[in-house]
């Protein structure tokens, strides 16, 4: 086994399910799958137990960095991957992230693999983060044929500053940092401040894997459920790092720029600098509000 990856589930079981046999038809490498079950859901834990899938759960919903980080002392290999309960895993997604983790010869990674996804890239946003194309917005119209006809053909590059889920990290580097920070719970947010702990331990190898595929369905994960109650995630990062998110995203991860090696500290300019004092004034304002 090479890889464990970790899914983190909400009342959500035909996504788990397709997502859970993705990885058992596509994969590889034979990974090892641990899921967290927030709260009861007898259904998902019977399938678990049939499969013979590890799984760790609790009676209600604690969020997904808590989820993840409890599921997470169930790792047994040296990399551990985090991925959503709605996500589907397309052939080979792990061999080219192994492939990616063999060409460098350090501990100090991030990589991802890239989001297929049937959300087009709309309403001016600046960064491109994923692939469009359209194999269905839900299970139930979900054109897995399409699917697989179709998704080497698309062109995208690797990315720097990576897609986020599904990650890949050395398992003693998720230790060292102490995996998901729980105040982000239930879990927007709590891609960058990993980002962040990473960035702070040397880390500056952060790339979305373009051979590595997933298609992902977008909305349906546990922390977009909207039976629970959302973070203030912007806000919460800005008073533990002093800086905004998209400050750290925009000029430390470079994030949505074609690849072109391991990041360095960010080059001062006139953009980052007024950035960076806006970014300032913004942590002052609200520390002051909040005293």
């Amino acid at each position: 086994m090479t890889f464990s990856i970790v899914i983190p589930t909400f009342n959500n079981f035909n996504y788990l399910k397709l997502s859970i046999d993705s990885i058992r038809k596509n994969s590889f490498f034979k990974n090892q799958i641990i899921i967290h079950i927030n709260g009861n859901d007898i259904k998902t834990e019977n399938y678990l137990n049939e499969l013979k899938i590890e799984y760790t759960k609790s009676d209600i919903n604690i969020g997904l960095c808590s989820g993840v980080n409890m599921a997470s002392k169930k790792c047994s290999n040296n990399y551990f991957v985090y991925a959503h309960d709605d996500m589907y895993f397309l052939p080979k997604w792990d061999f080219f992230l192994y492939e990616e983790i063999k060409r460098f010869s350090t501990k100090l990674f991030y990589f991802s693999s890239t989001q297929i996804s049937h959300i087009p890239d709309t309403g001016g946003h600046e960064i491109p983060n994923h692939i469009y194309f359209d194999a269905g917005d839900n299970i139930e119209n979900f054109d897995e044929k399409k699917l697989l006809n179709n998704y080497e053909k698309l062109k995208f590059y690797d990315l720097q500053g990576s897609h986020w889920a599904p990650h890949v990290v050395h398992r003693d580097i998720w230790n060292r940092i102490g995996g998901f920070s729980e105040e982000f719970n239930p879990g927007f947010g709590s891609d960058p401040d990993l980002n962040m702990k990473l960035w702070k331990i040397g880390v500056r190898i952060f790339k979305g894997v373009n051979q590595s595929r997933i298609y992902h369905f977008g909305s349906l994960t546990t922390r977009k459920n909207k039976s629970v109650k959302q973070n203030n995630s912007r806000l919460t990062f800005l008073l533990k790092w002093k800086i905004t998110m998209d400050f750290f995203i925009k000029f430390y991860l470079k994030r949505g720029r074609i690849f072109d090696g391991p990041l360095s500290e960010p080059s001062i300019s006139l953009g980052y600098l007024n950035n960076y004092l806006f970014s300032k004034l913004k942590y002052y304002f609200h520390l002051w509000k909040k005293n």
